[in-house]
């Protein structure tokens, strides 16, 4: 089995100077210039003041530099979730400076990061904090950001659980990814795990299919995918050589992953897990239904009608009380069964959203469904948005479509209490999920916003 490097070893000599750690384009950065690129940023840093510096990049590899720069000069590194310069100005009390491969028209302490392509033989580097962290901000879905504070031995420790699963089908592998290192799936997968087993990244983001099937076929590649970039691909496409596909951050439907399976000859591995607990289960789906599978540590205790999660990537020695619903079989594996908080009171009666999307899905026609709650004039009622299949769409009109949602209240009636029947009801082409393909609960209640 491959071992893993903690982040302190990254740029150690173990590794020779001209092992290849990222490309671009025709150009193949190696450690040697990792090391030179890192030393310069840690001398620079060593004189600024201010110690936590936001890293807001395009370019993975600058990311690193950034990340291990800022970590060897004693700073904290500071992880706001995107690089919008009204959402940095909002929040520029979470940072002292930002560190970026831009100059984003910041108004502030910046240090905009290059890499000078060139090797640096021996370099006395400052030694890394081994109490070293990096702070994550997540909006979640009230756009409030929410700080996480993830140590550095245990994003190592997750790297190493990771390569415990996937290291043998990763050898000899490059990385490409269609998510971003702002976020904890793409901080772990994208950059640790790579870096960790010294396996070359993808400086550059995944944006489209066609970026992913122009990569050259001379390599097999390690693909870290959002389940929105694997609902929209084109499968007309001649997939690259594929060894792995990893897809988390929002649920992957069983139909997107069978396509995948026909057009890339691989089926994709499944991660569960949050910013917060790190990761938790995997799975390697053979149906719809295939349960979730611990990995290595992990431990759960039921606490009423929900569980926590206790795990050596949680620091938190009480573990943390888990958002979803879980239900376990008696060999240790589990399913999800929807969102423990996605519960509303309305006239006193507590009504699970997750259950009357359940129960509209069932209904036939709609496809997709999000339920949450909306208020008029004072008073809370459930609202829809539904996707409907092409055969209901093409019956759809002005009058059809009343009747079509009388009929789909009727038949919730021996379903849903009274006053879960959704009462108000959008029928639209999608359902809008951010690049992790989750759903934005601000957004979707805009559809309501007209009360016709």
């Amino acid at each position: 089995m491959m071992t893993t490097l903690p982040l302190a070893q990254w740029l150690s000599a173990q590794r020779p100077d001209d092992a290849p750690v990222a490309w671009l384009g025709d150009h193949t950065w190696t450690l040697g210039q990792m090391r030179h690129d890192v030393a310069t940023l840690t001398r620079h840093l060593r004189t600024q003041p201010g110690e936590r510096w936001a890293l807001c990049f395009e370019d993975s590899y600058l990311f690193i530099v950034a990340l291990l720069g800022a970590l060897h000069a004693g700073k904290t590194p500071v992880i706001p979730g995107h690089s919008r310069l009204s959402l940095l100005d909002e929040q520029r009390e979470l940072f002292n400076g930002v560190l970026s491969d831009r100059t984003l028209g910041w108004n502030g302490p910046m240090v905009v990061v290059a890499s000078a392509k060139r090797s640096s033989g021996a370099i006395d580097l400052p030694t890394i904090d081994p109490e070293s962290y990096v702070e994550i901000f997540t909006s979640g879905s009230t756009g409030t950001p929410r700080r996480v504070i993830k140590p550095i031995a245990s994003l190592d420790r997750e790297a190493a659980l990771l390569a415990e699963r996937f290291a043998e089908r990763l050898a000899g592998c490059r990385i490409v990814a269609s998510v971003v290192p702002q976020h904890l799936y793409g901080l772990t997968f994208r950059i640790f795990l790579p870096m960790s087993l010294g396996l070359p990244l993808h400086a550059a983001m995944t944006y489209y299919a066609e970026q992913l099937v122009a990569l050259p076929a001379t390599h097999r590649y390690g693909f870290i995918s959002s389940p929105a970039f694997l609902k929209r691909l084109d499968h007309t496409l001649t997939p690259p050589p594929i060894a792995l596909i990893v897809s988390a951050g929002g649920m992957l439907p069983w139909g997107d992953v069978v396509q995948t399976q026909a057009w890339a000859n691989v089926t994709p591995d499944e991660i569960y897990g949050s910013t917060e607990t790190g990761i938790l289960a995997w799975r390697y789906r053979s149906d719809d239904d295939t349960p979730w599978l611990p990995f290595t540590g992990m431990r759960f205790k039921q606490e009423n009608d929900a569980w926590r999660a206790f795990s050596p990537l949680i620091p938190d020695p009480a573990g943390l009380l888990l958002d979803d619903n879980l239900a376990f079989e008696d060999n240790g594996l589990f399913r999800l069964h929807g969102r423990r908080g996605r519960v509303v009171k309305i006239e006193e009666k507590r009504i699970s959203l997750c259950e009357v999307e359940q129960r509209l899905l069932a209904l036939d026609g709609i496809v997709e469904a999000a339920a949450l709650p909306i208020t008029r004039n004072g008073r809370q009622s459930i609202g829809v948005l539904v996707v409907v299949d092409d055969a209901t769409r093409a019956r759809l009109s002005a009058a059809s479509g009343k009747q079509l949602e009388l009929a789909w209240r009727k038949a919730l009636i021996p379903w849903l209490e009274p006053v879960a029947i959704p009462r108000y009801w959008r029928v639209i082409d999608t359902i809008p999920v951010n690049s992790m393909n989750k759903r934005v609960y601000a957004q979707l209640q805009e559809f309501f916003h007209d009360p016709a």
